[in-house]
């Protein structure tokens, strides 16, 4: 799709009049694709599933209101599950319903700090983390949510309460699923994964978790889950073993019937604990770094070249979240999937964001009772589907293409999550990545500070030699002192001293040099073909073997 660059859509009420026919119709299918996920990203945080819905509907009809983004979706992601899930069993001790409205309170301190960090001017937050952290980060959450979904697609109940037990568990799970939840479960991940080939643009319109539901409905009529039975599977068949199975209304999504009734309220009795302040911590940073990469990436999506104001943006998100956990909701983030349906759905501005909530208020309004017949094998399909993109072989194979060192640091940071916990795995993501700086023959002292010159030769021309090592630690006065130079300067970026680039530096300058050109500027790099990259790649890690470290 192009764009006439010099038409940008207008935005506020203007851009309403202009606009509302697109966002209203890329409004509806979003609502369409967020319905089920809202329910099942809930469901599998140990939250209400209208909690998820909630969120959504503050997500779109409130932040869209004053947002730094354009045409991203707010609203519950898969990213938190593992976050959420983990803060309900540490905060609770094994009561659900204490652990979620501790977990509430947690979300509400941690929306002040998103709010903060929005209003200090944090949006490069994701900068400063290793982009092979990050995604080591994602590929784990995506292995996790997959080894807690599949037992719930089968019909199954694990016993285990870890993560490694719970991956371990996984053949049991099989050997003992309930047959007419699986052939559910089965049957919505079939069609993700038929409706992931299809090519034609017209058919990838229609929302495939809406086909998902609305075929886990049929089935869940045709076994009637409604009502609690037992029945035979195989029972005809003289050969096999047959086994008596138990489906009833467990298996469905629970609601109350008042829409009042799904409000509730955070509790602050463990604010004093470190359980809590750990919680608080884990969301902040988490549902603060995957909002602004996804914002990030939506940017890039969007056919009139806009770029979100990251600051705005995560101001909002946190007022968003402060809102939607005062009165029971999950928290949110800029949503990459649905964003980027949006996108494709032809939205102009964040009018679509407000629709898609709207349509999701009045939907809970008005159909409570639809929701009820909503198999959570079919909930569980989308989120083990989700899941595997994040932990897809794609993923290992793109980090490979980079470079040897940034799959290690990919698979140790996996493993640490796994092993530890989120926070925890990525420090570990992060140390990891610093030794092997060190093995690399990067100075001490040079992995917290950057050795550069900025100056200005000739009016106009800011010429910035690099010296050393600039690696995704230190980089941060560089960044900042690029911030501040005007546009439409001719910048020349000379790296020929420098000893090491790595991956992050890499991707931040070919980034920089991007916007600075489409904003009228000029910016060279000079002094590539002195660096030897570890790969092929073009944001490859680069040494110089002759420079000094």
């Amino acid at each position: 799709m192009t764009a006439n660059h010099t038409a940008l859509p207008r935005t506020g009420l203007p851009g309403l009049i202009e606009n509302w026919r697109s966002d209203l119709s890329s409004g509806f299918l979003v609502f369409l694709i967020a319905l089920p996920l809202c329910l099942g990203i809930a469901m599998a945080s140990a939250f209400p599933p209208m909690s998820g819905i909630i969120t959504a509907v503050i997500g779109g009809v409130v932040v869209s209101r004053f947002s730094g983004s354009y045409v991203t979706i707010n609203g519950p992601a898969a990213g938190l599950i593992v976050v959420i899930l983990s803060a309900v069993q540490a905060l609770g001790q094994g009561d659900v319903t204490a652990g979620y409205h501790y977990t509430l309170a947690a979300i509400v301190v941690a929306s002040v700090f998103q709010i903060l960090m929005g209003l200090f001017k944090a949006g490069k937050l994701n900068a400063y983390f290793p982009a092979s952290v990050v995604h080591g980060m994602l590929a784990a959450i995506g292995i996790i949510i997959m080894a807690k979904q599949i037992h719930v697609m089968l019909g199954a109940k694990p016993e285990a309460k870890e993560i490694l037990e719970t991956i371990a568990e996984i053949p049991h799970s099989f050997a003992e699923l309930n047959p007419d939840i699986a052939i559910i479960g089965f049957t919505g991940l079939a069609i993700l994964i038929v409706f992931s080939l299809i090519k034609n643009r017209y058919l990838r319109m229609i929302p495939a978790p809406l086909i998902v539901v609305a075929v886990g409905m049929t089935l869940e009529r045709y076994f009637d889950l409604d009502h609690e039975h037992v029945y035979l599977f195989l029972h005809d068949n003289p050969i096999l073993p047959h086994h008596e199975y138990t489906i009833g209304p467990k298996f469905l999504v629970t609601i109350p019937e008042n829409v009042m009734a799904s409000f509730f309220f955070p509790d602050f009795g463990k604010i004093t604990t470190p359980e809590f302040w750990g919680a608080v911590i884990s969301i902040c940073l988490v549902g603060s770094l995957e909002s602004l990469l996804s914002a990030t990436a939506v940017d890039k999506l969007d056919p009139y070249k806009r770029y979100s104001d990251l600051n705005r943006d995560l101001t909002a998100v946190g007022v968003g979240n402060l809102l939607a956990s005062a009165i029971g909701g999950l928290p949110m983030i800029a949503e990459i999937v649905r964003s980027s349906a949006n996108v494709n759905n032809g939205a102009r501005t964040g009018w679509a964001n407000f629709f898609h909530g709207s349509f999701l208020a009045l939907f809970v309004l008005f159909f409570p009772r639809l929701i009820h017949e909503i198999p959570l094998a079919s909930l569980a399909a989308l989120l083990v589907y989700t899941g595997f993109r994040l932990a897809s072989p794609k993923e290992f194979a793109k980090t490979m293409d980079i470079g040897r060192e940034q799959l290690v640091i990919f698979i140790i940071t996996i493993i640490g999550v796994l092993a530890t916990d989120l926070l925890v795995g990525v420090f570990i993501g992060i140390a990891a990545k610093l030794l092997l700086h060190l093995a690399s023959g990067v100075r001490l002292g040079n992995l917290l500070k950057i050795s550069y010159t900025m100056a200005e030769p000739e009016p106009g021309t800011i010429h910035i030699q690099v010296k050393g090592s600039a690696i995704f630690s230190n980089f941060i006065g560089l960044k900042s002192a690029l911030a501040e130079v005007p546009q439409g300067k001719s910048i020349v970026f000379d790296l020929s001293d420098a000893y090491l680039i790595d991956h992050t530096v890499m991707d931040f300058i070919q980034h920089f040099q991007h916007d600075y050109i489409a904003g009228g500027g000029s910016c060279e790099i000079h002094g590539l073909e002195n660096l030897k990259p570890y790969s092929q790649h073009p944001l490859a890690v680069r040494r110089n073997r002759n420079a000094q470290a």
